[in-house]
C-alpha cells in the first residue's frame, strides 16, 4: 500500500526513525520538539507550494529538518505533515491555556487601550504566566481572562465550538477564525472538547465516529459525509457547514442542503457518523 503523503514524515533527504523500513534512502532522524510562534502559518507540501492545512499560534510540532529557511514538521495534533518558514517556530514552555472565545488579541500592557500586537483564533495555545486584573500575562503580552480556559478544561458540546466559525470566510485548507474550510471547523470543535480529529474529511470519515443507518435520525453532533465534504448536524433539521457554495460557515437546512450538494455534483452522502453516545445508550 503506497503510504499517505499527509501523515508519512519522510521526504526525500530524511524520514522519522521508524520508518527505517520503508523509506531507503535517506537520514533517519529523531524529530525535535518546536511550537509555532505565529498567530497562524500554512502548512504547506513543498517549500512555497500551496496550502494543504493551517497551524496555530501554540501549536506543537515535530521538527524532521530545517532547509533553505524551510522546517519539515510534523503536527503532533493530528499527525499532517508538511512545510512551514523556519521563522514560525520557537521551543516555548509548554502551553497551560486554550483560546476559547471565537478570536482575541494579545495587548502590551493588561490594558485594552494599550497597543495589540497579535491577534488570536479559537484554539490558538498559550503559556499564561500570571493573571492580575482581568488579564493573563504571556511572554508575548496580555489577553483578556474571558477569551481563556485552561488546557485541561474540555467543552462538552462541539456543534457550540462549531457555531464559533458562523460567516467566517471559506478558505480551502483553513483553520482558523479569520479562514476554514469543512474540515477545518469539524476539526476545531471536536478537538475543543477533546476528542482527537484528523485533518482532512476523508481521514475523519475512517477514523470517527459509529456509522449510522439510513434511517437513523439525525442528532446534534453527528457528521455527515460526502466525497471531499463534512457538516455537522446542529438539530433534526439543520446542519452547520464551512463550505463554497456559500463562501462562508453557515446552517443550511440538511435535506434541502444535501439534495443541493448532489445537485452540483458534489454526489451522495457516503456515511453519516455519531461521534457522541446517548449515555442512557
Amino acid at each position: 500500500m503506497t503510504p499517505d503523503r499527509r501523515l508519512t514524515p519522510a521526504n526525500a533527504r530524511v524520514a522519522d526513525s521508524s520508518l527505517r523500513e520503508t523509506w531507503p534512502g535517506v537520514d533517519y532522524v529523531e524529530p525535535e520538539p518546536f511550537s509555532v510562534h505565529w498567530p497562524l502559518v500554512d502548512l504547506m507540501n513543498v517549500p512555497e507550494g500551496h496550502r494543504e492545512r493551517q497551524l496555530l499560534f501554540g501549536d506543537a510540532v515535530d521538527v524532521y529538518e530545517v532547509h533553505k529557511g524551510w522546517a519539515f514538521v510534523r503536527s503532533v495534533k493530528d499527525g499532517y505533515v508538511g512545510y512551514v518558514p523556519n521563522s514560525s517556530l520557537a521551543q516555548c514552555p509548554a502551553p497551560t491555556h486554550r483560546v476559547t472565545a471565537a478570536s482575541s488579541h494579545i495587548y502590551r500592557l493588561a490594558d485594552i487601550k494599550s497597543m495589540d500586537v497579535m491577534r488570536l483564533s479559537h484554539g490558538c495555545l498559550l503559556h499564561v504566566i500570571d493573571t492580575s486584573n482581568g488579564f493573563a500575562q504571556t511572554a508575548d503580552g496580555y489577553i483578556p481572562l474571558q477569551h481563556l480556559g485552561p488546557l485541561d478544561e474540555k467543552q462538552a458540546d462541539p456543534v457550540v465550538e462549531a457555531e464559533l466559525y458562523l460567516d467566517t470566510p471559506y478558505l480551502w485548507g483553513g483553520n482558523s477564525r479569520f479562514g476554514i474550510d469543512c474540515s477545518g471547523l469539524i476539526q476545531a470543535s471536536l478537538l475543543a472538547c477533546g476528542i482527537a480529529c484528523p485533518g482532512d474529511s476523508d481521514l475523519q470519515e475512517q477514523a470517527l465516529g459509529t456509522t449510522l443507518g439510513a434511517d437513523a435520525p439525525h442528532r446534534r453532533g453527528d457528521l455527515i459525509f460526502w466525497k471531499g465534504h463534512v457538516a455537522m448536524v446542529v438539530d433534526e433539521t439543520r446542519m452547520i457547514h464551512a463550505n463554497a457554495h456559500a463562501m462562508a460557515t453557515c446552517y443550511e437546512d440538511i435535506v434541502a442542503g444535501i439534495a443541493r450538494i448532489e445537485r452540483q455534483g458534489g454526489g451522495p452522502v457516503t456515511s453519516r457518523k455519531r461521534i457522541l453516545e446517548d449515555s442512557n445508550e
